[in-house]
């Protein structure tokens, strides 16, 4: 998922279809790459389960999945957490030694 998310020109594609959806021609018009390219920034992102596409006749309609990018949501929140309470706890132990320091050149 976060592959998919990584690619710039991918997580454009998601705003545009969670905003509406939209077949991959419409989506190959927008961008400066041919349309096998657009196709296949559409696959990794159905690949992530990001976006799902349904055939209406010829064309293929991309609609975005707004579940997955919560779980990826959660999961960062999770990480971004888990990360601050380790650089909390990183400065108690830099503050510990930093005072144990001063009470030893006071002597």
């Amino acid at each position: 998922m976060f592959h998919a998310l990584a690619d710039s020109t991918r997580r454009d594609i998601i705003g545009r279809v969670l905003r509406a959806e939209q077949s991959v021609s419409e989506l190959a018009r927008r961008y400066e790459m041919s349309f096998a390219a657009v196709q296949k920034h559409v696959a990794v992102l159905e690949r992530a389960a990001l976006v799902r596409k349904q055939r209406r006749g010829r064309e293929q309609i991309v609609h975005g999945n707004a579940d997955t990018l919560r779980k990826a949501a959660r999961l960062l929140d999770r990480y971004e957490q888990l990360w601050r309470h380790r650089a909390q706890a990183i400065s108690d132990i830099l503050s510990e030694d930093s005072g144990k320091s001063e009470k030893r050149t006071d002597k």
